[in-house]
């Protein structure tokens, strides 16, 4: 499974950005997909996570009522729509994949590349 996120970019505080995450070389219907970042000098932490059926989402709390995770199962892509953006949320982005979000933190689940979100003062 390889996974491509994009979306990234440079936005003002109170800003929006969408990231997506292109999943390719196998359906993402079987898949659970999450949201993780890391700024410098911090570990990297999941902050977001959908159900293989959509049904089940869940967020950090630093994000809970912000952030909005869905995915499209026909495009094979995952989608992390943040919304007043803060300073704090400086980081590099990552998309995974697991059987279940439980399993996004075990070495079982596939990454992406990183997508650098800075949110300026």
């Amino acid at each position: 499974v390889q996974l491509q996120a994009s979306g990234g970019g440079l936005v003002q505080a109170g800003g929006s950005l969408r990231l997506s995450c292109k999943v390719s070389g196998s359906t993402l219907d079987w898949y659970a997909g999450g949201w993780f970042r890391q700024a410098p000098e911090k570990e990297r932490e999941k902050i977001s996570c959908i159900s293989s059926g959509g049904i089940v989402t869940n967020y950090v709390d630093s994000v809970q009522g912000r952030f909005t995770i869905s995915r499209d199962n026909a495009k094979n892509m995952v989608y992390l729509q943040m919304n007043n953006l803060k300073p704090d949320d400086t980081a590099v982005y990552y998309c995974a994949v697991a059987p279940l979000c439980s399993g996004l933190t075990t070495p079982f689940a596939s990454w992406g590349q990183g997508t650098q979100v800075t949110v300026s003062s």
